[in-house]
């Protein structure tokens, strides 16, 4: 079945409840009266309420209706958080090179307002040492404590031992932030004026 409603000729009922084009309550009409008033006001007659008796129409432009209709909905999508976890991998015995490089991407998940699941991959004689595991968590948590928190605690899970952090930040808040500072390095680049370069002191 469409989603679309019914309107003008595509109505099929003798009466209407009638609703007029500021919202006004007509009343009961015939749906004839209803059709010539539409065209009077050079407007569409719209079923808003088709499971109603008798069915409720309006006296809109269903064309603008459904524009900004679309234009609502492509807004709230743009606008709708979808929190997505990340995954990071580490190894117990992770070089401190390694760790800053792992460590940056858990900031800039965070910062994101992702949530971050960190795996510890145990190999081997490692197995038998998992507080290495759970202290190079620890520390990855107070590094990172200032954009989030532990949202599950370390646990071994087989070979690998798990900790998922959460971000203080709002996803929504988190995008909107990103749109501005977007916003504000787009006007400055179109702000900035090209300056004519100094004279060179006339030599002596």
């Amino acid at each position: 079945m469409s989603a679309e409603p019914r309107i003008n000729d595509r109505i099929r009922v003798p009466e209407v409840r009638l609703v007029g084009p500021s919202g006004e309550q007509v009343g009961i009409v015939p749906l004839a009266k209803a059709l010539e008033l539409a065209q009077e006001y050079d407007l569409d007659l719209v079923e808003v309420a088709a499971n109603a008796r008798p069915p409720v129409c309006k006296l809109m432009d269903y064309g603008k209706f459904k524009y900004e209709s679309a234009m609502k909905a492509r807004e709230a999508r743009k606008n709708q958080a979808h929190t997505v976890i990340k995954e990071m991998k580490l190894r117990p015995k992770i070089d401190p090179h390694d760790y800053d490089t792992k460590k940056g991407h858990v900031v800039r998940f965070l910062k994101q307002g992702d949530k971050v699941k960190i795996t510890i991959m145990f190999r081997g004689r490692e197995q038998s040492r998992p507080e290495l595991g759970y202290r190079l968590l620890q520390r990855l948590a107070e590094d990172v404590q200032e954009l989030g928190f532990v949202e599950s605690n370390p646990k071994q899970d087989g070979r690998n031992m798990i900790m998922v952090l959460g971000p203080h930040k709002k996803k929504t808040e988190a995008m909107a932030e990103a749109r501005e500072a977007q916003a504000a390095r787009k006007a400055e680049r179109q702000g900035v004026s090209v300056e004519e370069p100094a004279e060179e002191p006339a030599e002596a």
